[in-house]
Protein backbone atom coordinates (compact mmCIF):
# COMPACT_ATOMS: atom_id res chain seq x y z
CA UNK A 1 0.00 0.00 0.00
CA UNK A 2 1.20 3.41 -0.88
CA UNK A 3 1.78 6.49 0.91
CA UNK A 4 0.37 9.55 0.32
CA UNK A 5 3.61 12.19 0.00
CA UNK A 6 3.00 15.88 1.95
CA UNK A 7 2.74 18.82 0.10
CA UNK A 8 5.85 20.42 1.07
CA UNK A 9 5.99 23.54 3.29
CA UNK A 10 5.89 26.98 1.27
CA UNK A 11 8.42 29.92 2.68
CA UNK A 12 6.75 33.11 2.55
CA UNK A 13 7.50 35.92 0.38
CA UNK A 14 9.55 38.43 2.07
CA UNK A 15 11.27 41.70 0.79
CA UNK A 16 14.10 43.23 1.12
CA UNK A 17 13.92 43.70 4.70
CA UNK A 18 13.16 39.48 4.72
CA UNK A 19 9.61 40.60 6.41
CA UNK A 20 6.57 38.48 4.63
CA UNK A 21 3.51 41.09 4.05
CA UNK A 22 1.58 40.07 7.32
CA UNK A 23 4.13 42.02 9.75
CA UNK A 24 2.77 45.36 7.29
CA UNK A 25 -0.67 44.48 9.19
CA UNK A 26 -1.98 46.07 12.59
CA UNK A 27 -5.09 45.69 14.12
CA UNK A 28 -8.10 44.80 12.66
CA UNK A 29 -10.64 47.37 10.82
CA UNK A 30 -13.96 48.45 12.59
CA UNK A 31 -14.92 50.63 9.86
CA UNK A 32 -18.00 49.43 7.56
CA UNK A 33 -17.39 46.70 5.40
CA UNK A 34 -16.97 47.55 1.74
CA UNK A 35 -15.44 50.98 3.01
CA UNK A 36 -13.03 52.58 0.56
CA UNK A 37 -10.58 53.69 3.28
CA UNK A 38 -9.77 49.48 3.80
CA UNK A 39 -9.02 49.45 0.60
CA UNK A 40 -6.64 52.27 0.74
CA UNK A 41 -4.64 50.98 4.01
CA UNK A 42 -4.31 47.72 2.26
CA UNK A 43 -2.80 49.76 -0.78
CA UNK A 44 -0.72 51.43 1.94
CA UNK A 45 0.83 48.25 3.49
CA UNK A 46 0.76 46.49 -0.01
CA UNK A 47 3.25 49.75 -1.48
CA UNK A 48 5.41 50.05 2.05
CA UNK A 49 6.30 46.01 2.33
CA UNK A 50 7.13 45.90 -1.50
CA UNK A 51 9.32 49.20 -1.06
CA UNK A 52 11.30 47.46 1.93
CA UNK A 53 10.18 50.50 4.07
CA UNK A 54 11.48 49.67 7.81
CA UNK A 55 7.82 50.65 10.24
CA UNK A 56 10.08 51.84 12.48
CA UNK A 57 10.98 54.48 11.00
CA UNK A 58 7.68 55.47 10.00
CA UNK A 59 5.31 57.96 11.53
CA UNK A 60 1.22 57.35 11.13
CA UNK A 61 -0.38 61.27 11.46
CA UNK A 62 -4.17 61.78 11.10
CA UNK A 63 -6.82 63.42 12.67
CA UNK A 64 -10.10 63.10 13.32
CA UNK A 65 -13.01 61.25 11.85
CA UNK A 66 -13.49 57.85 9.69
CA UNK A 67 -10.23 58.38 7.55
CA UNK A 68 -8.41 59.11 10.54
CA UNK A 69 -9.28 56.21 12.27
CA UNK A 70 -6.94 53.90 9.24
CA UNK A 71 -3.65 54.38 10.28
CA UNK A 72 -4.34 51.77 13.04
CA UNK A 73 -5.12 48.93 10.69
CA UNK A 74 -1.82 49.40 8.92
CA UNK A 75 2.03 49.17 9.57
CA UNK A 76 1.26 47.75 13.64
CA UNK A 77 5.52 48.23 14.32
CA UNK A 78 4.81 52.01 13.14
CA UNK A 79 4.28 54.85 15.82
CA UNK A 80 1.04 56.38 15.57
CA UNK A 81 -0.86 59.92 16.82
CA UNK A 82 -4.44 61.00 16.29
CA UNK A 83 -4.56 64.70 16.22
CA UNK A 84 -7.26 67.27 17.54
CA UNK A 85 -9.52 67.48 14.53
CA UNK A 86 -7.87 69.37 11.39
CA UNK A 87 -4.73 69.56 13.36
CA UNK A 88 -2.52 66.99 12.07
CA UNK A 89 -0.28 69.27 9.69
CA UNK A 90 0.93 71.03 12.67
CA UNK A 91 1.67 67.53 14.33
CA UNK A 92 2.98 66.50 11.69
CA UNK A 93 5.61 69.72 11.02
CA UNK A 94 6.44 69.70 14.47
CA UNK A 95 7.41 65.62 14.88
CA UNK A 96 8.95 65.46 11.26
CA UNK A 97 11.29 68.93 12.09
CA UNK A 98 12.00 66.64 15.49
CA UNK A 99 13.23 63.64 13.82
CA UNK A 100 14.12 64.42 10.50
CA UNK A 101 15.19 60.54 9.70
CA UNK A 102 11.58 59.77 9.93
CA UNK A 103 9.00 59.14 7.42
CA UNK A 104 5.69 60.90 7.35
CA UNK A 105 2.30 59.56 6.19
CA UNK A 106 -0.64 61.44 6.92
CA UNK A 107 -4.34 60.19 6.36
CA UNK A 108 -7.19 62.40 6.88
CA UNK A 109 -10.32 62.85 5.22
CA UNK A 110 -12.49 65.68 3.71
CA UNK A 111 -13.62 66.85 6.38
CA UNK A 112 -10.27 67.14 8.85
CA UNK A 113 -9.04 68.38 5.66
CA UNK A 114 -10.95 70.63 3.39
CA UNK A 115 -13.24 72.29 6.47
CA UNK A 116 -11.52 72.40 9.76
CA UNK A 117 -8.27 72.17 8.35
CA UNK A 118 -8.18 73.95 5.37
CA UNK A 119 -5.99 76.47 6.55
CA UNK A 120 -3.33 73.85 8.37
CA UNK A 121 -3.74 71.85 4.62
CA UNK A 122 -2.56 74.76 2.77
CA UNK A 123 0.49 76.30 5.01
CA UNK A 124 1.82 72.19 5.27
CA UNK A 125 1.89 72.32 1.49
CA UNK A 126 3.12 75.75 1.08
CA UNK A 127 5.92 74.78 3.32
CA UNK A 128 6.69 71.89 1.44
CA UNK A 129 6.65 69.89 4.49
CA UNK A 130 8.20 66.33 3.28
CA UNK A 131 5.38 63.65 3.73
CA UNK A 132 2.88 61.64 2.03
CA UNK A 133 -0.73 63.24 2.81
CA UNK A 134 -3.72 61.25 1.95
CA UNK A 135 -7.13 62.78 1.85
CA UNK A 136 -9.51 59.80 1.92
CA UNK A 137 -12.35 61.67 0.38
CA UNK A 138 -15.92 60.12 0.49
CA UNK A 139 -17.92 64.06 0.78
CA UNK A 140 -19.76 63.34 3.63
CA UNK A 141 -19.36 63.22 7.27
CA UNK A 142 -19.33 59.45 7.47
CA UNK A 143 -18.53 59.71 11.15
CA UNK A 144 -21.19 61.97 12.39
CA UNK A 145 -23.41 60.19 9.95
CA UNK A 146 -24.17 61.67 7.16
CA UNK A 147 -23.66 65.52 6.69
CA UNK A 148 -22.68 67.20 3.92
CA UNK A 149 -18.96 67.98 3.74
CA UNK A 150 -16.94 70.80 1.97
CA UNK A 151 -16.46 68.10 -0.65
CA UNK A 152 -19.61 67.30 -1.35
CA UNK A 153 -21.42 68.27 -4.76
CA UNK A 154 -23.55 71.15 -5.42
CA UNK A 155 -27.13 69.75 -5.13
CA UNK A 156 -25.91 66.76 -3.83
CA UNK A 157 -28.55 64.56 -1.74
CA UNK A 158 -28.26 63.09 0.97
CA UNK A 159 -31.55 61.06 3.31
CA UNK A 160 -30.76 62.92 6.39
CA UNK A 161 -29.02 66.22 5.14
CA UNK A 162 -31.49 67.12 2.47
CA UNK A 163 -29.99 69.45 -0.56
CA UNK A 164 -26.65 70.99 -0.98
CA UNK A 165 -26.53 74.27 -1.95
CA UNK A 166 -22.84 75.36 -1.71
CA UNK A 167 -20.27 74.84 -4.59
CA UNK A 168 -17.67 72.24 -3.16
CA UNK A 169 -13.62 72.90 -2.93
CA UNK A 170 -11.31 70.42 -4.89
CA UNK A 171 -8.69 68.58 -2.75
CA UNK A 172 -6.07 69.20 -6.26
CA UNK A 173 -6.99 72.85 -7.22
CA UNK A 174 -6.17 73.67 -3.38
CA UNK A 175 -2.62 71.96 -3.62
CA UNK A 176 -1.71 73.35 -6.65
CA UNK A 177 -2.78 77.09 -5.55
CA UNK A 178 -0.61 76.69 -2.58
CA UNK A 179 2.29 75.38 -3.61
CA UNK A 180 2.50 71.89 -4.01
CA UNK A 181 4.93 70.01 -5.64
CA UNK A 182 3.16 66.35 -6.43
CA UNK A 183 -0.42 66.30 -6.98
CA UNK A 184 -2.49 63.50 -7.60
CA UNK A 185 -6.10 62.04 -8.26
CA UNK A 186 -6.96 58.15 -7.88
CA UNK A 187 -10.09 55.70 -6.70
CA UNK A 188 -9.90 53.35 -3.76
CA UNK A 189 -11.83 51.34 -6.14
CA UNK A 190 -9.09 51.38 -8.76
CA UNK A 191 -5.90 49.25 -6.39
CA UNK A 192 -3.46 49.24 -9.55
CA UNK A 193 -3.24 52.81 -9.74
CA UNK A 194 -3.46 54.03 -6.13
CA UNK A 195 -0.57 51.70 -5.76
CA UNK A 196 1.43 53.09 -8.10
CA UNK A 197 0.94 57.06 -7.21
CA UNK A 198 1.62 55.50 -3.63
CA UNK A 199 4.89 54.38 -4.90
CA UNK A 200 5.79 57.75 -6.46
CA UNK A 201 4.70 59.97 -3.66
CA UNK A 202 7.12 57.99 -1.13
CA UNK A 203 9.69 58.61 -2.94
CA UNK A 204 9.27 62.27 -3.30
CA UNK A 205 11.46 65.20 -2.20
CA UNK A 206 8.62 67.36 -0.48
CA UNK A 207 4.95 67.31 0.37
CA UNK A 208 2.85 64.73 -1.60
CA UNK A 209 -0.96 65.03 -2.01
CA UNK A 210 -3.08 62.80 -2.81
CA UNK A 211 -6.63 62.92 -2.95
CA UNK A 212 -7.95 59.55 -3.05
CA UNK A 213 -12.41 59.12 -3.78
CA UNK A 214 -13.00 56.98 -1.36
CA UNK A 215 -16.92 55.56 -1.21
CA UNK A 216 -18.76 55.96 2.34
CA UNK A 217 -20.84 52.26 1.30
CA UNK A 218 -23.48 53.79 4.60
CA UNK A 219 -24.40 57.26 3.75
CA UNK A 220 -22.68 58.58 0.34
CA UNK A 221 -22.69 55.45 -2.13
CA UNK A 222 -26.23 55.92 -4.14
CA UNK A 223 -26.45 56.78 -8.18
CA UNK A 224 -25.98 60.34 -8.37
CA UNK A 225 -23.22 60.48 -5.82
CA UNK A 226 -19.94 61.46 -7.88
CA UNK A 227 -18.12 59.89 -4.20
CA UNK A 228 -19.91 56.12 -5.17
CA UNK A 229 -18.11 53.00 -6.54
CA UNK A 230 -20.89 52.71 -9.31
CA UNK A 231 -20.59 56.17 -10.57
CA UNK A 232 -16.35 56.24 -10.00
CA UNK A 233 -16.20 52.78 -12.20
CA UNK A 234 -18.39 54.37 -15.19
CA UNK A 235 -16.94 57.73 -14.91
CA UNK A 236 -13.27 57.23 -14.21
CA UNK A 237 -10.96 59.07 -16.87
CA UNK A 238 -7.42 58.38 -16.13
CA UNK A 239 -4.97 61.30 -17.22
CA UNK A 240 -1.87 58.85 -17.34
CA UNK A 241 -1.01 55.37 -16.46
CA UNK A 242 1.94 54.99 -14.26
CA UNK A 243 3.42 51.95 -14.80
CA UNK A 244 6.43 52.84 -12.84
CA UNK A 245 7.81 56.18 -10.99
CA UNK A 246 10.62 57.25 -8.99
CA UNK A 247 11.12 60.99 -8.84
CA UNK A 248 14.20 62.96 -9.05
CA UNK A 249 16.02 65.59 -7.45
CA UNK A 250 15.05 68.31 -10.21
CA UNK A 251 12.79 69.13 -12.78
CA UNK A 252 12.63 66.93 -15.87
CA UNK A 253 10.67 67.71 -18.65
CA UNK A 254 9.34 65.11 -21.29
CA UNK A 255 9.05 66.21 -25.02
CA UNK A 256 6.17 64.80 -26.95
CA UNK A 257 6.19 60.96 -27.35
CA UNK A 258 2.97 58.53 -28.56
CA UNK A 259 2.25 55.12 -26.34
CA UNK A 260 4.69 55.05 -23.41
CA UNK A 261 8.06 56.25 -22.93
CA UNK A 262 10.75 55.71 -20.63
CA UNK A 263 12.60 58.43 -18.91
CA UNK A 264 15.90 57.54 -17.76
CA UNK A 265 15.96 60.46 -14.10
CA UNK A 266 19.25 61.60 -12.12
CA UNK A 267 19.74 58.73 -9.67
CA UNK A 268 19.60 56.36 -12.97
CA UNK A 269 16.34 55.31 -11.89
CA UNK A 270 13.51 55.18 -14.69
CA UNK A 271 9.61 56.78 -14.99
CA UNK A 272 7.68 54.90 -17.22
CA UNK A 273 4.54 56.62 -18.81
CA UNK A 274 1.76 55.44 -20.75
CA UNK A 275 -0.06 58.28 -22.38
CA UNK A 276 -3.89 58.15 -22.19
CA UNK A 277 -4.47 61.82 -22.89
CA UNK A 278 -2.49 62.71 -25.94
CA UNK A 279 -2.13 66.23 -24.52
CA UNK A 280 -1.54 66.04 -21.21
CA UNK A 281 1.84 67.06 -19.71
CA UNK A 282 2.25 66.29 -15.75
CA UNK A 283 4.81 68.92 -15.15
CA UNK A 284 2.75 71.98 -16.51
CA UNK A 285 1.08 73.58 -13.68
CA UNK A 286 -1.57 76.10 -16.09
CA UNK A 287 -2.58 73.07 -17.77
CA UNK A 288 -2.99 70.71 -14.45
CA UNK A 289 -5.23 74.25 -13.23
CA UNK A 290 -7.15 74.07 -16.58
CA UNK A 291 -7.79 70.41 -16.76
CA UNK A 292 -8.99 70.45 -13.19
CA UNK A 293 -11.48 73.33 -13.67
CA UNK A 294 -12.63 71.59 -16.73
CA UNK A 295 -13.41 68.38 -14.86
CA UNK A 296 -15.11 70.30 -11.74
CA UNK A 297 -17.72 72.50 -14.09
CA UNK A 298 -18.79 69.12 -16.41
CA UNK A 299 -18.50 66.87 -13.41
CA UNK A 300 -15.80 64.87 -14.46
CA UNK A 301 -13.75 62.26 -12.33
CA UNK A 302 -10.18 62.79 -13.84
CA UNK A 303 -7.79 60.34 -12.27
CA UNK A 304 -3.57 59.95 -12.22
CA UNK A 305 -0.48 62.11 -11.43
CA UNK A 306 -1.92 65.96 -11.80
CA UNK A 307 1.14 67.78 -11.66
CA UNK A 308 4.86 66.81 -10.29
CA UNK A 309 7.91 69.63 -9.91
CA UNK A 310 11.14 67.92 -9.14
CA UNK A 311 12.85 71.96 -9.70
CA UNK A 312 15.14 72.45 -7.18
CA UNK A 313 12.53 74.23 -4.49
CA UNK A 314 13.95 73.35 -0.68
CA UNK A 315 11.65 71.40 1.74
CA UNK A 316 11.01 72.60 5.25
CA UNK A 317 13.66 70.98 6.85
CA UNK A 318 16.31 71.93 4.19
CA UNK A 319 14.78 75.88 4.95
CA UNK A 320 16.01 74.76 8.42
CA UNK A 321 19.44 74.32 8.13
CA UNK A 322 19.03 70.81 10.73
CA UNK A 323 21.82 69.41 12.02
CA UNK A 324 22.61 65.90 10.74
CA UNK A 325 21.38 64.01 13.92
CA UNK A 326 17.71 64.19 14.43
CA UNK A 327 16.57 67.26 17.11
CA UNK A 328 15.15 64.46 19.41
CA UNK A 329 18.33 62.61 19.93
CA UNK A 330 20.11 65.24 20.69
CA UNK A 331 21.11 65.92 24.24
CA UNK A 332 20.54 68.95 26.71
CA UNK A 333 24.63 70.50 26.83
CA UNK A 334 24.31 70.87 22.69
CA UNK A 335 20.33 71.94 22.67
CA UNK A 336 20.66 74.63 25.45
CA UNK A 337 23.11 77.64 25.44
CA UNK A 338 25.25 77.83 28.10
CA UNK A 339 25.40 80.48 30.76
CA UNK A 340 28.10 82.05 28.72
CA UNK A 341 26.55 81.82 25.59
CA UNK A 342 23.74 83.55 27.09
CA UNK A 343 25.61 86.39 28.73
CA UNK A 344 27.54 87.16 25.61
CA UNK A 345 24.70 87.40 23.66
CA UNK A 346 22.49 89.73 26.21
CA UNK A 347 25.46 91.76 26.23
CA UNK A 348 24.97 92.53 22.39
CA UNK A 349 21.41 93.74 22.69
Amino acid sequence: MGTIAESPVRSPKVNVLGLDKKTYQAAPSTLCKGCGHDSISQRIMNVTWEAGLDQTKVIKMSGIGCSSKSPTYFLGWSHGFNSVHGRMPSVATGAIVANHTLKAIGVSGDGDTVSIGIGQFKHVVRRNVPMVYIVENNGVYGLTKGQFSATSDLGQKLKYAGVNNLPPLDVCIEALASGATFVARSFAGDPKQVEALLHAALRHRGIAVLDIISPCVTFNNHEESTKGYSWGKEHEEPLNELLGFVPAEREIRIADYEGEVEVEMHDKSKIRLKKLDPDYDPTDKALAFRVLEEARSKQQFITGLIYVNEEERPHLLELLELTDEPLATLDEARVRPSREALQALMATL
